[in-house]
């Protein structure tokens, strides 16, 4: 049950409506979680829009964008966040319409502790997690 993080300069998308459901998709798919509505009710995706003079590189360049995925500790191995972030560039790169290339695309993978993951008031732990998964799915 991630949430998405984008931050880039005002314009820099046209539809985000469908940016966020690509990328609530494609973390949903690397995490490899059922489609089920406690899942995609607490799956989402957030675009900041700066003024472009709000966010630079060191040469002042404004181009970038910043994705910070935030995820319960241990959900992605090395394979999965390998494979998150190039297709998050790669749906950022398509949203912008190819004026954003892929090495001004930044991604941040930050694990939330075993116990840090808040969702109506109460604090799961990883495995509370997938217990309420199964039990939804009908098979605890």
């Amino acid at each position: 049950m991630p949430m998405i993080d984008v931050y880039a300069a005002k314009g820099t998308f046209g539809n985000k409506p469908a940016l966020t459901k690509a990328l609530n998709a494609c973390l949903m798919a690397w995490e490899k979680v059922p489609p089920i509505s406690w899942f995609t009710d607490n799956t989402a995706a957030f675009i900041h829009e700066m003024d472009a003079d709000s966010l630079a590189n060191a040469n002042g360049d404004s181009t970038y964008v910043r994705i910070q995925v935030l995820t319960p500790v241990g959900i992605l191995d090395r394979d999965k966040k390998l494979g998150v972030t190039r297709e998050m560039t790669d749906i950022i790169v398509a949203a912008s319409g190819n004026a954003t290339p892929k090495d001004q695309v930044w991604v941040q993978i930050v694990e939330a502790p075993d116990g840090g993951w808040g969702i109506g008031g109460d604090a799961y732990l990883n495995d509370e997690i997938a217990t309420e998964a199964r039990r939804r799915l009908g098979i605890a």
